[in-house]
């Protein structure tokens, strides 16, 4: 373990085609020579991830807290910042390094070398609300209106509660703050999803468009479970009861399974799609992730 000297907030670069043990939302890996002074900074900060386009291309797309660092066991050049995974939120809107005619949101960032091929980079507070703010911005998305309350034009559509404004909240307060995370994973998750319950196939829509199905944690927040597409499931209301209860789950191949005497099975039958397979997103990258799946098959499914 490593003493920390501040907390300064970062872009930390990832890649799915990289060489190191990155574990995605867990951890993330480097070589202690050429960054540990600047993670360093970060540890109990926040820190946004981006992915270039070699490596995927998803510009910045989450953002998440750094606890602590901890040396590499079988490296001594190399080490891990460990990430708090309840604090993990994936953006509504993947962000682009630059834009043309306004250029980066990293200020004084270059096009191209330099400080551009750096993996760590440490970033103003102003930086950093810029990229939340375009990261998180309320989609106007017909798949991602709430279920109640009005439409707010200057902040997208808003529940029950009063709506929140980017502008009007330290950036740092906004995201721990439970509600807003909620409502921007439920939005998320319908998007993902186009409104459509993944075990059921239904979309229902009430007044105003507004679809009747619900954004499910796969881990449970009182689990630690973070608030990304991959650890959601659009469920209607019926199916979500039965999935948070352990009634039904999930297979690693996408089998819906179903705990010994949950409900007769001409219940079932209404309730399931006919071949009991989860229906995924088309994109790869909102699908579940099956570390999620088998921990709700371990910790919750009564089957």
């Amino acid at each position: 373990m490593f003493t920390t000297s501040g907390m300064v907030k970062a872009v930390f670069i990832q890649s799915s085609h990289s060489g190191y043990d990155d574990q995605p939302g867990r951890a993330y890996h480097f070589p202690k020579r050429q960054y540990l002074s600047r993670v360093e900074q970060t540890v109990g900060d926040w820190v946004i991830f981006y992915e270039g386009r070699r490596g995927g291309g998803k510009g910045y797309h989450t953002v998440q807290k750094v606890l602590e660092i901890r040396a590499d066991p079988h490296d001594p050049q190399m080490a891990y910042a460990v990430l708090d995974q309840a604090s993990e939120l994936s953006f509504e809107n993947p962000v682009p390094r630059w834009v043309e005619g306004q250029g980066p949101y990293e200020t004084g960032l270059p096009r191209s070398r330099g400080n551009n091929t750096s993996a760590v980079r440490l970033i103003s507070q102003r930086d950093f609300a810029r990229i939340i703010n375009a990261g998180l911005a309320a989609r106007d998305d017909p798949n991602a209106i709430p279920r109640t309350g009005d439409f707010h034009p200057e902040g997208g559509f808003a529940e029950d509660q009063a709506p929140f404004a980017l502008q009007d909240q330290p950036r740092d307060l906004l995201l721990s703050q439970r509600a807003f995370r909620d409502r921007s994973f439920a939005r998320q998750v319908k998007h993902a999803y186009c409104g459509r319950c993944s075990m059921s196939g239904l979309e229902l829509r009430n007044g105003g468009g507004r679809p009747e199905v619900e954004a499910a944690h796969i881990v449970p927040v009182a689990q630690r479970g973070p608030d990304t597409v991959r650890n959601g499931l659009a469920l209607s209301g019926t199916v979500h009861w039965m999935f948070d209860r352990g009634l039904i789950s999930v297979s690693d191949d996408g089998r819906i399974l179903v705990a010994k005497e949950a409900a007769e099975e001409s219940t079932l039958n209404r309730l399931l799609v006919p071949d009991r397979r989860l229906i995924e997103p088309a994109d790869p990258a909102f699908q579940p992730h099956k570390a999620y799946l088998r921990w709700h098959r371990e910790n919750v499914f009564k089957g």
